[in-house]
Formats: C-alpha cells, sequence, structure tokens
C-alpha cells in the first residue's frame, strides 16, 4: 500500500514567458506517518534525442510527514537556455514532476510543452540565437502523463 497519495497537481501560471518560473500547486495525502522527508523535483526536458540536456529545476523536501492532506505550491526558475541545443529552444518538450522516498521515484507526472515565438515572423523564420523574451511557454495540463511506482515504504520485515 502507498504512503503518499497525490490527489492534484495544478499548473499556476500558463501560459507565460519562457523565462517566468514554473508554479504548481501540488496537494496530496499522507497515509501513514513517515519518518523521513519525501523529495519533489521539476526537470525540464532539454532534449527529446538526449537526457544529458535535462535540467532539474529545483529540489524539495517535505517532512517528515504525518497523516492528513497537504498542499504546497512548488516553485522553479525556468530553464537555463544555454544548456538547450539551439535547435530544440523552439517546439514540443517535456516537464517532469517526480516524487521520491529515500531515493526511490514513486510518483512521476509529465506535461508537455509547447514553446513558441509569439511574432509571428519569428516562428516563419527562426533566428539563429534564440531570443527567450520573445518566446512563449504553453503547459497542456489537460493531458498530463501519470506514472506510479510501488516502492518499499518500510524497512521493518515482517515474518
Amino acid at each position: 500500500m502507498a504512503a503518499i497519495n497525490v490527489t492534484n497537481v495544478r499548473v499556476l501560471n500558463n501560459p507565460t514567458s519562457f523565462l517566468e518560473s514554473f508554479r504548481f500547486e501540488i496537494t496530496f495525502e499522507c497515509l501513514t506517518p513517515l519518518q523521513e522527508d519525501i523529495e519533489w523535483k521539476i526537470i525540464y526536458v532539454g532534449s527529446s534525442n538526449d537526457a544529458k540536456y535535462d535540467q532539474v529545476l529545483d529540489s524539495a523536501l517535505i517532512g517528515p510527514l504525518q497523516y492528513g492532506a497537504m498542499r504546497f505550491i512548488f516553485e522553479a526558475p525556468g530553464p537555463d537556455i544555454s544548456k538547450i541545443p539551439v535547435d530544440e529552444v523552439v517546439g514540443i518538450t517535456a516537464v517532469i514532476l517526480t516524487c521520491s522516498y529515500k531515493d526511490h521515484e514513486f510518483y512521476r507526472i509529465g506535461y508537455y510543452v509547447n514553446n513558441q515565438y509569439t511574432e509571428p515572423e519569428l516562428m516563419e523564420n527562426l533566428p539563429s540565437t534564440p531570443i527567450p523574451e520573445k518566446i512563449q511557454r504553453s503547459i497542456l495540463e489537460d493531458r498530463p502523463r501519470i506514472s506510479k511506482f510501488p516502492i518499499e515504504w518500510t524497512n521493518s520485515k515482517t515474518n
């Protein structure tokens, strides 16, 4: 049985500028007290071809946790554009939220992200050097990809 049940994730600033922070409101239930923290991460996928361009934008430790519902705002700065291949700045990518307990991931929610220039002429003739202040980020929040993974929540063994 899972000790944590994520009940809702909302994208708070969408659409927004590429340079703006990511902001999510996360609601979850703790179904059994946990002695150690859970860790949330926001990961920006910088390239569909190579995970080395993925950026962990921020992480947050929450706990120790007792029974009950919790809600918090998780905010992380936007990605470092210099770490994204130039030909993958504009277009479709993803942002992923993960949650782990004792370094074991048990929850993942991914959203497709569309980055495009706000000026049509820039979309038709992409600049050789990206202009981040003219790029709008839209998270496709109505179609998240949710994965749950079974983990061992306690170290105790029963005979």
